[in-house]
């Protein structure tokens, strides 16, 4: 049987590839997804079927202006139209790891106190191939808890530089 997120995932693929703005797009949704995730009220807004499927399409289409692409406010909206905000993490997820594949890349999510600029992801994704050996596309997450520094995620290995592990060790040698 095949899931439901595939077939978003694989259908926001062709639009995204199509528009010739994959990796701008798929950020954005990364982030929007993570976003959205974690805001309950948000989401219980975007899931919520007794608000109008417009209703809900404008509070997408307000919360994003200016701040993302047309192409991502158009499958955000999609996605809230069709009831399935509550699988926007796994349609998303799926989505990166398609878009990786095709480009025969590795996915590192990165958790950062500030956003990264597009030189900083640039030369992290640099660092990454050489250490791993792997092409590596850098999605990612602001996460305030990190303090500074970064979390770098490949996989199943995890890369902690954050000055809240750092702060750990030393209360850990103290």
């Amino acid at each position: 049987m095949i899931d439901r997120s595939d077939l978003y995932a694989e259908a926001m693929m062709s639009v995204i590839w199509a528009e010739g703005s994959a990796n701008e797009v798929t950020d954005e949704l990364f982030r929007l997804a993570r976003v959205i995730d974690a805001n309950d009220e948000l989401r219980s807004s975007l899931e919520d079927q007794r608000i109008p499927a417009a209703r809900r399409q404008q509070i997408v289409e307000d919360l994003l202006d200016g701040k993302a692409s047309p192409v991502t406010t158009a499958l955000v909206s999609l996605v809230v139209a069709n009831g399935r905000v509550r699988d926007l993490v796994g349609i998303v997820d799926r989505l990166v790891a398609l878009s990786a594949s095709r480009t025969n890349r590795q996915i590192a999510e990165v958790r950062s106190a500030v956003e990264l600029d597009d030189d900083q992801k640039r030369r992290l994704a640099e660092a990454l191939k050489v250490s791993t050996g792997l092409d590596v596309e850098v999605v990612v997450v602001v996460d305030p808890s990190v303090m500074g520094g970064l979390v770098t995620q490949i996989g199943d290995t995890v890369i902690d530089g954050s000055v809240r592990s750092r702060l750990t060790q030393l209360r850990e040698n103290f």
